[in-house]
């Protein structure tokens, strides 16, 4: 008896190692298989190895431990050599820019020094809104050049997932990551589109994502050691959510430039172009009223492109320039106040089109 219970534990021993044996070859045949249906298995592989790549070239592989949805999230990391944006490169928002020194960029550079005052310290939410093309993106980066801090361009369609609670662990994700990051900005562009006035036609999914996002940001409010600004941008303020302006309290409008702000831009976009010297910028700013900043971008990149490539086109200039004898710079003649007025004339026409359409389009939807 004594030896036939022996060979019955025995045999209950080794049923319950080929028992774990197959579950673990079921686990991992349904992962394979469940990965294999994923049709997003390969984007999340490729968002992973660009956040390792990334954080790799912030030197900070070794001191954070990211879980795989920070990884998602850490792959929108905008890289150090990709911040080139500074206040040289915006034109016409001088005292935009000042607000922003006062109100946000000093608070996040001496948080040190003021962390024992809870009312100097840099807002958590920071909304940019005005027409489009106005420059309030060029002022985030900007922003974040300047501060020193990390930033986060979150791309709102990598926080939804067709796995139930997946969007909502993103959510969270993002805010754990940019406080692991701190000082960290997370720009959120056309914010109004993510976090739009919520309805009762709201899909559950993103309801419930919107709601762990709102959460994850009250923390911050509540944790005032935190150094994580939330920084939107919108050009329909208006469709913003209530609640998520309360967490906006720093809102600044970015307007259309007036005349003598259209004259800032124009000479900076012009920088280093060739201008012949009787061109003038001032008459152009005038001519340009209710153009944003990238219509005067595109309106100095149409005049550039109507000049002809090369001055002279006979084979042995050609020649010569390939081995190096002339430069490109020195083969195309200045823009002239001919091509301003050219360019000028071909805006306003897709304007006059463009509103045409619009209207048209208006009248068939009435």
């Amino acid at each position: 008896m004594e030896r036939g219970g022996e060979l019955g534990r025995g045999e209950v021993l080794s049923l319950l190692v080929r028992l774990a044996f197959a579950t673990a070859a079921s686990y991992f045949t349904v992962k394979l298989l469940v990965s294999a249906m994923d049709p997003t298995s390969k984007q999340k592989k490729d968002a992973k190895k660009k956040a390792q790549e990334v954080m790799r070239r912030l030197g900070i592989k070794e001191k954070v431990t990211l879980s795989e949805y920070e990884l998602m999230i850490a792959s929108q990391l905008v890289e150090p050599t990709q911040l080139t944006t500074s206040w040289r490169d915006v034109a016409g928002l001088s005292s935009i820019i000042q607000e922003l020194r006062e109100t946000l960029i000093l608070p996040i550079q001496q948080r040190n020094r003021l962390q024992n005052s809870k009312l100097i310290q840099p807002p958590k939410g920071v909304l940019l809104h005005g027409p489009p093309g106005c420059g309030k993106t060029l002022l985030a980066r900007a922003v974040a050049k300047e501060a020193g801090a990390r930033f986060i361009n979150l791309d709102v369609a990598s926080l939804t997932d067709k796995w139930y609670g997946e969007s909502q662990k993103l959510s969270s994700a993002v805010f754990s990551l940019a406080m692991k990051l701190e000082p960290c900005i997370v720009f959120v562009d056309e914010i109004d589109s993510f976090l739009r006035v919520r309805a009762t036609g709201d899909h559950e999914a993103t309801a419930m994502m919107k709601a762990q996002f709102l959460q994850q940001w009250d923390g911050l409010a509540t944790d005032h050691g935190r150094c994580v600004v939330v920084m939107g941008a919108t050009n329909r303020p208006q469709d913003v959510d209530r609640a998520i302006l309360r967490r906006m309290p720093a809102a600044f409008h970015i307007p259309l430039p007036g005349v003598e702000q259209r004259e800032d831009i124009l000479r900076l976009v012009l920088r280093e172009e060739s201008v012949r010297e009787d061109t003038n910028i001032a008459s152009l700013a005038r001519q340009t009223e209710g153009f944003s900043g990238s219509d005067l971008m595109e309106l100095c990149r149409t005049a550039s492109a109507s000049r002809p490539h090369l001055l002279d086109s006979e084979p042995e200039v050609a020649n010569a320039t390939s081995n190096g004898k002339h430069s490109d710079t020195e083969s195309l003649r200045p823009i002239t106040s001919v091509d301003f007025k050219q360019a000028l004339g071909k805006m306003k026409e897709s304007r006059v089109y463009n509103r045409q359409a619009e209207a048209l389009l208006k009248m068939d939807l009435d």
